[in-house]
């Protein structure tokens, strides 16, 4: 460092007047810090959430109540996600294409169980034509024969054929998780007979029911207030206020269980559990998914978490720990991918890391990196991903509000090592959902691996009713009642059953003595042979026309 006496006077004012320079450019306003969550309104009847981030770009999303938990037949989620953003009454699709390509913007359309997402990514500058091009979509959308067998139909045909076994055994766990609703697949199994189902018009009346201004919510990033408000209102008001057919809106349960689907090539299993929901209070949810982890942000390093550990046990594994929130339920799931010896035996020890959770507790180590790691995903998931902007829509059109950041980091940051505990513990202690999809001779089941799960309705569970029979035991005893109670309602049997040849055969070789009473008011008669017995039985059954 040069020492300032040094300095000649002219260098000092030079200095004086650089230092001067960078104070003044100090003294600036800084742009103002962005919201970190997103503000929630309504404008002209439709739900609108919004951030503003001073950035040069723009998201601009519609999310729609449409995804395949609320579809009334198999295919018509994916089928409507297809006709998104081609022609319309005022455009065609080439020119959309081209004017999207002109303004330097980017349209994408996508589904998840709970929503249909129609977004635009573009300069901020052209929040206008975005706007009135989404509300278009959502209302003007032509529904052509042609489009649907040529484009639509193909392009479901090929996301079929590219379903692997990771996409499959997601699908299986939600199906014996939930059932119906949640359990619909995201795509159409190549099983499934979609052609009973889907087609342009079933496709047109799932828009007409799903594209309400009830069933959307508008989001954006990086948009200011007064931009949507002066835009929204005269484009979205094309957007029906209500349809003639409705959704249903039936509340999900979870049942758990297990499914197995045999298939070449590689292999997955997937160990579900009851998890966080969209809006609720379990924090300690998040932080054990940090901590169970699975894929490590370090190169050359398997990481901190126990999946990552559990996956280098088993050479060729991978594995990760995810929590998939809805709007009324949340599934907690644990994915192992690879060949079967390799998933099978990271499955044991994936299932190993978990109980040593509730065994042996959370060093505050990795509790301190797996609350970071919570926060993390939480941030970056809506500034980089997107998944905020779709889980602030989704909230939306349930009914709830967008999350609240920093309420939801402070949360996280009060999770401790019991409250880790318990969340594992109960996870444990519940039914389980195990999807297992690749060679079934190798993948284990779920009771190998120490995993409970419902039994089965079919199945009698050890409280049942039902009397065990011991060894040598008489049926009339087994039956609770006495001897000649049970004699005199074989023989009412037999005489039902038998015709009248062999009625009479059967009494003629009935000559030895039997205890044999018949019973009148519910009081027993004398014993009598039962040759005699029977034949007075025929004759009174004789004479009342055969009505015993």
């Amino acid at each position: 460092m040069i020492c300032r006496p040094a300095l000649s006077r002219g260098s000092q004012l030079a200095l004086r007047r650089q230092g001067a320079a960078k104070l003044a450019q100090r003294g600036f306003a800084a742009a103002a810090s962005p919201k970190p969550s997103y503000e929630p309104t309504t404008i002209a009847g439709v739900k609108v959430a919004s951030r503003d981030d001073n950035g040069p770009t723009t998201r601009l999303a519609v999310v729609a109540k449409a995804g395949t938990r609320y579809e009334p037949l198999p295919g018509l989620t994916v089928g409507l996600e297809e006709f998104a953003f081609k022609n319309t009454q005022k455009r065609t699709a080439l020119r959309i294409t081209r004017e999207v390509e002109l303004l330097g913007g980017q349209l994408n359309a996508f589904h998840t169980r709970e929503a249909l997402v129609l977004q635009a990514n573009f300069l901020r500058d052209d929040l206008p034509y975005f706007a009135e091009l989404l509300a278009e979509v959502l209302s003007q959308t032509r529904y052509t024969t042609h489009e649907y067998h040529e484009e639509v139909l193909n392009v479901i045909h090929q996301k079929q054929a590219k379903l692997d076994a990771a996409a499959i055994a997601l699908d299986a766990a939600h199906s014996v998780a939930f059932h119906t609703g949640l359990g619909a697949p995201l795509y159409p199994t190549p099983s499934t007979p979609i052609a009973s189902y889907l087609n342009e018009n079933s496709v047109a009346a799932f828009a007409e029911a799903a594209f309400t201004k009830g069933n959307i919510a508008v989001v954006a990033d990086g948009a200011s207030d007064a931009g949507l408000f002066k835009w929204i209102e005269p484009f979205f008001k094309s957007v029906a206020a209500q349809s003639s057919s409705s959704l249903s809106n039936a509340a999900s349960k979870y049942y758990g269980g297990e499914q197995r689907i045999a298939k070449p090539g590689r292999n997955s299993i997937v160990l579900a559990f009851p998890g966080a929901a969209l809006g609720s209070n379990q924090p300690e949810t998040a932080v054990l998914v940090g901590l169970l982890g699975g894929e490590s942000a370090i190169k050359w390093s398997p990481g901190f978490s126990l999946l990552s550990n559990a996956a280098a046990a088993a050479p060729g594994a991978t594995a990760k720990a995810t929590n998939f929130a809805y709007s009324d339920a949340g599934l907690l799931t644990i994915q192992i991918n690879g060949s079967a010896a390799a998933v099978r035996k990271a499955a044991e020890e994936s299932v190993k890391a978990l109980k040593s959770v509730v065994e042996g507790g959370v060093s505050q180590e990795n509790l301190v990196k797996a609350i970071a790691k919570a926060k993390f995903n939480l941030l970056s998931g809506s500034e980089v991903t997107g998944t905020g902007l779709v889980h602030a829509g989704t909230n939306l059109i349930h009914g709830g509000k967008p999350l609240q950041v920093a309420e939801t980091i402070k949360a996280l940051e009060g999770v401790n090592a019991d409250k880790l505990k318990a969340a594992a513990k109960t996870l444990l202690e519940g039914n389980a959902s195990v999807a297992a999809v690749g060679d079934l001779h190798v993948l284990p089941f779920a009771e190998e691996l120490g995993l409970k799960k419902r039994i089965p309705t079919q199945q009698y569970s050890a409280t049942s009713h039902l009397v065990k029979l011991a060894k040598m035991t008489f049926a009339w005893k087994a039956a609770g009642i006495t001897y000649n109670r049970y004699l005199a309602v074989a023989a009412r049997a037999v005489r039902r059953s038998l015709k009248e040849d062999k009625r009479l055969a059967a009494e003629r070789r009935g000559q030895q003595e039997l205890r044999f009473a018949k019973w009148s008011n519910g009081k027993q008669g004398e014993m009598r042979n039962l040759a005699d017995a029977n034949a007075q039985a025929a004759v009174e059954s004789a004479a009342t026309g055969g009505v015993a």
